[in-house]
């Protein structure tokens, strides 16, 4: 499969420019017109259904999961994650090659992570399964964890070796997706790991995939903040005080560190029509109870 043009940003931090991929993917997000009603499917099988409820500022979205999710990663044997490869690179080529990842065109970031706000791995990771409601605070965030698998318990075999690696500092890092929507992160790969640093006690250190925004769009960006800054420059040249030098160093300084950050802003994550719309949402849904009729 082509690769994508990199844009290296340091050791942890890359840019993939994703071409000749027009979409929708195989992992993908669809909605109905109104945008109340979700699903991820990965290829042709359905994994998650969400149903937003409520009106105005705060709305839930109640969850059903099913089974079937196929990371887009290889499976890491042991050995593999003592050699010190750069993991970064390593999931990014895999990303590429992925034939059921979430890839399209577009720019995507994917940068470690090691910390995150306090409760984010603990109240905000969704451990129940299938079902699940995220409250969506002001019509937007939640800011939580999600797996796209049942979480394994601490004691299964795979988690217990995994426990080990987290105890000496080989865990491979977990595979996050930013969706946007949800103002959370979707674990596309290390459902066992993130159980395993998290029973040792510890953050499971993770790659970040954000779909972050196009050339055009922060070039526009910044070209108005350009005319912004100078027109701020030019009424402060014209009523000096002798503050003047300070407010300005500081206005240059504010102005570079955002110059400098529009190209790696988030992006919306794309979401596709859902063939059928509402109807075939509710089919889905349907077949979901019969099948979990407690849920």
């Amino acid at each position: 499969m082509d690769r994508g043009r990199r844009e290296l940003l340091g050791r942890d931090r890359l840019v993939l420019d994703v071409r000749d991929r027009p979409g929708p993917p195989p992992l993908r997000f669809e909605a109905t017109d109104d945008a109340r009603r979700r699903l991820l499917r990965q290829g042709e099988r359905p994994l998650l259904l969400g149903a937003a409820t409520g009106d105005g500022c705060c709305r839930d979205l109640h969850l059903h999961r099913l089974a079937g999710y196929r990371s887009p990663l290889p499976p890491l044997r042991s050995a593999a994650m003592r050699s010190g490869v750069n993991r970064v690179h390593q999931y990014a080529r895999w990303l590429e090659d992925a034939p059921e990842g979430p890839l399209c065109d577009g720019r995507w970031e994917l940068s470690r992570r090691t910390v995150f706000a306090p409760g984010i791995w603990d109240v905000d990771l969704v451990r129940a399964w299938p079902g699940g409601c995220l409250e969506l605070w002001c019509g937007g965030g939640w800011h939580g964890i999600l797996p796209l698998r049942e979480l394994s318990p601490p004691d299964a075999p795979r988690v217990k070796a995994y426990r080990k690696h987290a105890r000496e500092g080989t865990l491979a890092p977990v595979l996050l997706w930013w969706v946007s929507f949800l103002d959370g992160w979707a674990i596309l790969d290390g459902h066992d790991r993130a159980v395993a640093a998290l029973t040792e006690g510890r953050t499971p250190e993770c790659v970040v995939l954000t779909r972050v925004v196009e050339e055009d769009t922060w070039r526009r960006q910044a070209a108005e903040l350009t005319e912004e800054r100078e027109c701020r420059t030019a009424r402060l040249d014209a009523r000096p005080h002798p503050g003047a030098a300070r407010h300005r160093a500081l206005m240059d300084e504010g102005f570079a560190h955002t110059l400098a950050e529009l190209p790696y802003e988030a992006s919306s994550t794309p979401s596709w029509p859902l063939p059928g719309g509402r109807a075939h949402w509710g089919d889905l849904a349907a077949a979901a109870v019969f099948q979990f009729p407690s849920d």
